[in-house]
């Protein structure tokens, strides 16, 4: 058959063959190509044997850039659907399983700890801190240039103690006006500046708060006195009997500082009553009223953005109602005048029933501010109870109704002599009573406590420090501890020079030593409103942060610890050995391959064979951190263990099974906020 050959793709077509169009040229195009000037005549015809059963079809496949036609052809083909509906349900699986990784984390994972438990706190006495202003006494501008010293000891949470308007009586714990900066230590302006910046550094502000009594010149005692509407019954007013031109008070009840604790008032012709100085009238809590005023102050500093709260002598703020006499100590003394505070029993002007419910209203209303994440507001309960530790743990409140966060702990500072044992007794005391879940503190200096070099000597402030840093909780550092401050002499200190209250709370307080120069660097005014510590040439800022053995350098260092070792901020403690000059325990964490143990010396000489005491403990260990710091990095041998008087060592060592596993050490272990750490994840979870 012949055909023309540009007739050959119509020929396909008829034989069963397929068009592409995509081949076929322009007609138009084509006649353009010919050359009519040629005359040679080009083939024109070609022979061709077609057989309908020779033509193979042709198979479409799939191509790039394939109209939606030609693609829906395809996609309704099994072999396409199938793959496309296994990448689907793969990847609805992939989600789910993320989804339910991620709940599984959530659940699993431990809560974080809260700011005023991740950080030590370091409390300041305002009017001894830095002195801006020249005018001898410390202020809250000068809190502000130093607070990058508070950042330099790895601390992120400042406690400033009472700077209210007040006659600064009782050190100025009585306050004028709840609502106002005592201009001794500046203005209001000069706090919201303070609180700025130390936020600004990322660090948090706890202040105090004293409720109980007010001083007899604010407004509401003055209205008080005067019978004056709602403000008669703010204060505790009884009638007294007057004999012989003396005043017979209602009952025996004894102020704190000593002498009856009702006082008669000129104006009132009443007494009023007073737990502590004559000038620091008690509120009567027992009026609605009262308590809401509190309340309205709370929230008012809250709203200036305060991280927190300690409400000090909060015990004292009921008393009974009946007036009845108190018990004395020594019953023989029935019907003898009595004047000092301990030959009582106290059981009617402290811890009375509804004092609780108080607190709880304290807690709810700070709750309130504390919604938005990361600005919890803390409440801590500033009493110390001493003899009484249930009455203290009362103030972590329950299981269902939450009061104080912590109850500060003031154990370490009640000892009434200094060993192993000692230490280890007021540890014990409190991790035993403290209920199950809540959180511990510990401080080993306080405005009211003479300072750990003076108290018990300089060569046990580094073991102090290292006891301090390394116990389960919160850490409160005293300013100055950190430098190892020694209480100024009391002579010379007297009530006329610094009109602040008793003269035997002032020898802590004297002004921060900051450096080598004249006053330390607490002023640059000709005098301070306390003596500069005669010692402050070589104890102070300055000099210590030059030196790597130097108090504060291993104070520097312990703090780094406790910030960066999982099993330093949330880990068990078990006690591992007590004697009268050694007191050893360790901090470990579920899944964690190193154990801390501290053996701290508290006494004289000693050495002690550890691998004797604890099963399965490593032959040796390598020495962390020490008091002598020329030792740090070495290893010792854990059968002979050997620490000089107010050594520390704080040992690291793998273990071979956690010692709070142990059957020996049952019922010697605790931990606050159980956590396991996960080596595979790198990541803490709680079921373990």
């Amino acid at each position: 058959v012949e055909v023309e050959a540009r007739s050959l793709p119509m020929e396909l077509s008829e034989k069963g063959g397929v068009e592409n169009n995509g081949f076929v040229q322009n007609e138009a195009f084509d006649d353009k190509e010919t050359d009519t000037s040629s005359q040679e005549e080009m083939p024109k015809t070609c022979s061709v044997d077609v057989e309908p059963v020779a033509v193979e079809e042709t198979v479409l496949k799939p191509y790039a850039g394939m109209p939606k036609e030609v693609l829906l052809q395809f996609s309704s083909q099994a072999r396409y659907r199938v793959t496309r509906e296994i990448l689907f349900w793969l990847i609805i699986a992939g989600a789910v399983a993320l989804v339910c990784a991620t709940i599984a984390i959530i659940a699993l994972s431990p809560k974080c700890l809260d700011w005023w438990q991740a950080s030590p706190i370091y409390r300041i006495y305002p009017r001894s801190f830095k002195d801006s202003n020249m005018d001898g006494n410390g202020d809250l501008k000068g809190i502000q240039e130093k607070l990058d010293h508070i950042t330099y000891l790895n601390i992120k949470t400042v406690w400033i103690t009472s700077f209210f308007k007040s006659p600064l009586k009782d050190l100025g714990y009585g306050a004028e006006d709840f609502y106002d900066i005592d201009p001794i230590f500046g203005s209001m302006r000069d706090f919201e500046n303070l609180i700025a910046a130390i936020h600004d550094k990322g660090l948090k502000l706890i202040m105090d708060l004293i409720p109980n009594h007010t001083s007899d010149k604010h407004r509401w005692f003055q209205l008080s006195r005067n019978r004056t509407g709602k403000y008669t019954d703010y204060y505790i007013w009884q009638d007294c009997m007057q004999a012989a031109g003396s005043v017979i008070p209602p009952n025996n009840w004894v102020s704190v500082f000593g002498n009856s604790s009702w006082q008669f008032d000129d104006v009132r012709k009443q007494c009023y009553f007073h737990q502590f100085g004559k000038e620091q009238p008690d509120l009567n809590f027992r009026n609605l009223a009262v308590q809401q005023e509190i309340q309205d102050i709370i929230k008012f500093w809250l709203g200036k953005g305060v991280d927190g709260f300690s409400f000090g002598a909060v015990k004292f703020l009921l008393e009974a109602t009946h007036l009845r006499d108190e018990p004395p100590v020594n019953k023989s003394q029935n019907g003898v005048i009595i004047t000092a505070y301990s030959q009582l029993y106290h059981d009617y002007t402290t811890t009375q029933v509804g004092l609780h419910d108080i607190i709880r209203g304290f807690r709810h209303t700070m709750s309130q501010f504390s919604r938005e994440p990361g600005r919890y507001r803390f409440l801590g309960t500033d009493d110390d109870e001493k003899e009484d530790i249930e009455a203290t743990m009362m103030y972590y409140g329950t299981t269902f109704i939450q009061e104080a966060d912590f109850p500060f702990n003031f154990n370490l500072i009640n000892m009434k002599n200094l060993s192993g044992n000692s230490v280890f007794e007021a540890v014990d005391l409190w991790m035993k009573n403290m209920p199950a879940g809540k959180w511990p503190n510990w401080a080993v200096g306080s405005p009211n406590a003479a300072r750990i070099s003076t108290r018990i000597g300089k060569e046990y402030v580094n073991v102090m420090n290292m006891l301090l840093l390394t116990l389960p909780g919160t850490p409160v550092t005293y300013y100055g501890e950190e430098i190892g401050m020694e209480n100024i002499a009391s002579e010379g200190v007297s009530e006329e020079r610094v009109n602040s209250g008793p003269v035997a709370t002032l020898p802590e307080k004297s002004p921060m030593q900051w450096d080598g120069e004249v006053n330390a660097g607490f002023t640059e005014g000709n005098s301070s409103w306390l003596p500069v510590n005669s010692d402050y040439q070589s104890v102070n800022v300055e000099i210590q942060s030059t030196r790597s053995n130097s108090t504060l350098s291993l104070y520097r260092a312990l703090t780094l610890l406790r910030n960066s070792e999982l099993p330093m901020n949330r880990g068990w403690m078990c006690y591992i050995w007590n004697d009268s000059d050694v007191f050893a325990y360790v901090r470990e964490l579920d899944g964690l391959d190193r154990v801390f143990m501290m053996v701290l010396n508290f006494g004289q000489e000693s050495t002690i064979d550890l691998k004797a005491i604890v099963p399965n403990l490593p032959s040796e260990a390598v020495v962390r951190l020490s008091t002598h710091f020329s030792n740090a990095g070495k290893v010792v041998n854990t059968k002979l263990v050997k620490t000089e008087m107010g050594e520390g060592l704080v040992l690291e060592y793998k273990p071979a099974k956690p010692v709070h596993t142990m059957e020996a050490f049952q019922g010697k272990c605790f931990v606050a906020e159980k956590a396991c750490y996960s080596k595979a994840l790198g990541l803490l979870y709680v079921n373990c």
